[in-house]
């Protein structure tokens, strides 16, 4: 994981500090929202809800793919017994973009340089009239699904999105972190930072009460 890692440790510990800190694991999503991503994605949750690790990082770089890849994801994260962190390093575009919004409420941070891109489903539709009028229809209902459990996810009405993309004339709508930020699409600008306190506490008790700690 990119994110700084800041380590205090007591000097009375003498034991190697990579021996104390334990696994954690983050799941980067870059590239296309595909099924082998998915698959990948699936085995890297599974794996972080073993270390007993606090929260699962999901480092989110890509310009989209394939939306039934992207409910599938959804699906999975909303099974979480851990608060999900999303993080926009540099782009979260269409399915990346959808996918950030399902970060916990105060978990989701973009770096101040990163972009957040959200638009509507598009398709390309071969075959007789019926069969296209059919995929036009399909099409609807997942533009529909995704862009209203993203605005609910964000604590916004459920046509948040659609009506941003409305005002924007349906047409690609980018925006910068501070403007996210402002709509609540993040909750941070800015990567987060681990802090890790590694330390040693004496206590002095009496009848199995603590009588004090140093």
């Amino acid at each position: 994981i990119f994110m700084k890692l800041t380590i205090s440790t007591d000097p009375r510990i003498k034991t190697k500090i990579s021996d104390l800190l334990p696994d954690q694991i983050s799941i980067r999503i870059s590239g296309c929202f595909d099924e082998t991503m998915t698959k990948n994605f699936c085995e890297d949750f599974s794996k972080a809800h073993q270390t007993g690790q606090p929260v699962i990082p999901i480092i989110i770089d890509s310009f989209g793919g394939q939306v039934y890849s992207l409910l599938e994801i959804i699906g999975i994260i909303q099974t979480s017994k851990l608060p999900i962190m999303t993080i926009c390093s540099s782009k979260a575009m269409s399915c990346g973009a959808i996918l950030f919004c399902f970060g916990t409420e105060g978990y989701r941070f973009m770096s101040p340089h990163a972009t957040f891109m959200v638009h509507e489903v598009s398709s390309i539709e071969l075959g007789k009239n019926n069969e296209i009028q059919s995929g036009a229809k399909e099409v609807q209902r997942l533009n529909d699904k995704i862009l209203q459990l993203a605005s609910e996810n964000i604590s916004s009405n459920k046509n948040f999105f659609s009506d941003l993309v409305h005002k924007n004339n349906h047409a690609d709508l980018y925006l910068d972190a501070k403007i996210c930020k402002k709509y609540n699409i993040c909750n941070h600008v800015g990567i987060p930072e681990i802090n890790v306190k590694v330390g040693v506490n004496y206590s002095i008790s009496s009848a199995n009460t603590d009588l004090f700690s140093f």
